[in-house]
């Protein structure tokens, strides 16, 4: 559901970018993201997360005939989750269990190609949501009630990557610092994003219909 709330930000930036960018000479106008790896938290938030595969969704959008570019992106990371202390009307942790981001960062970052390859660094900041399970037992049943608590926070997030044009896409490994401003078992969110994947050239894409 949190999904669904946030991919209609991603498809009006791309609408957006059409128009704004329609008359840009640049070759890297419009470029769609997709991506899989894993997010590695760091310092204490590894005390109660452990990295598990990974997505993310976004796009490149162009600003003037520079390198500049604005990058929207969702965070889909999944983390191995460990409670420390039980939540608020709850008497058990879970262990090794499944805990899920919602997270929509806005950056602006710059691009340098050279040939077949472009390198890039951006920073921004955004928000969204972590879902994090919780279970009540009822020893009468003998039964257990599954849940998930939505942990509302806003983020941080600065990074680089490299690319590789490969025609009409390009290739690219991309690493990222995210810092949270709020805390998950009383502990701060910081985790570090590696994401390898493709992004399609739709600039090029749009101008071929």
């Amino acid at each position: 559901m949190k999904l669904k709330i946030l991919t209609p930000i991603i498809l009006l930036c791309a609408a957006i970018s059409v128009k704004v960018h329609a008359q840009s000479s640049r070759p890297d106008k419009l470029y769609s993201m997709s991506g899989i790896g894993f997010a590695f938290p760091i310092g204490e938030t590894s005390d109660y997360f452990k990295p598990k595969f990974s997505t993310s969704l976004g796009l490149n959008l162009a600003v003037g005939n520079g390198g500049l570019f604005v990058y929207p992106k969702v965070s889909l990371h999944a983390f191995t989750f460990n409670q420390i202390t039980p939540d608020a009307g709850f008497n058990y942790t879970l262990q090794k269990s499944r805990a899920t981001t919602y997270l929509l960062n806005i950056a602006l970052g710059y691009r340098k190609i050279v040939d077949k390859w472009a390198f890039y660094g951006f920073a921004g900041a955004g928000g969204g949501f972590i879902l994090t399970p919780q279970a009540a037992v009822n020893t009468s049943t003998l039964q257990v009630n599954m849940d998930n608590k939505t942990n509302g926070l806003g983020i941080a997030e600065g990074g680089a990557g490299i690319e590789y044009n490969v025609g009409g896409a390009n290739l690219f490994v991309e690493a990222s610092y995210m810092h949270g401003f709020s805390k998950i078992q009383n502990k701060m969110f910081n985790t570090a994003p590696i994401t390898i994947g493709i992004k399609p050239n739709l600039s090029k894409l749009l101008g071929k219909l």
